[in-house]
């Protein structure tokens, strides 16, 4: 059983709001095989702790158009990594040295990425280029 749809379609919206802050490296993986807790991880960072929350934010407020409110939110304070947790899908907002210490791709590695139809900063002018 994989991730629903509408799971799906928020997870679309929340990357968009990250990419919108210029968060870097956002990928989703379908954890719904091997957690019953939740069905998406999304996972994005920022190297800044200003710009961790700045990105947090603007999740929020995208997801909360589409009546989308995190049922739990850790790591706010600090900044470094920040959790929120949506019930169906759990996004993490790393500070970039964080990313690369806990690694949480690499643990959840035999998961399905999903696509969310986003755009690295910078991945068109680079494309245009090769």
């Amino acid at each position: 059983m994989s991730a629903a749809e509408t799971v799906v379609e928020s997870a679309k919206v929340a990357a968009k709001a990250a990419a919108d802050k210029l968060a870097e490296n956002i990928v989703a993986m379908d954890v719904s095989e091997r957690l019953a807790i939740t069905d998406l991880f999304i996972i994005a960072s920022a190297a800044t702790e200003r710009q961790v929350n700045s990105i947090v934010d603007n999740i929020e407020d995208e997801l909360i158009k589409l009546d989308r409110r995190p049922v739990r939110r850790e790591g706010r304070t600090e900044g470094r990594w920040v959790l929120l947790d949506y019930g169906d899908m759990v996004i993490h907002v790393m500070h970039d040295e964080d990313r690369a210490f806990y690694a949480l791709e690499r643990l959840w590695k035999d998961c399905p990425s999903v696509d969310l139809g986003i755009e690295e900063p910078g991945a068109s002018a680079a494309s245009a280029a090769g």
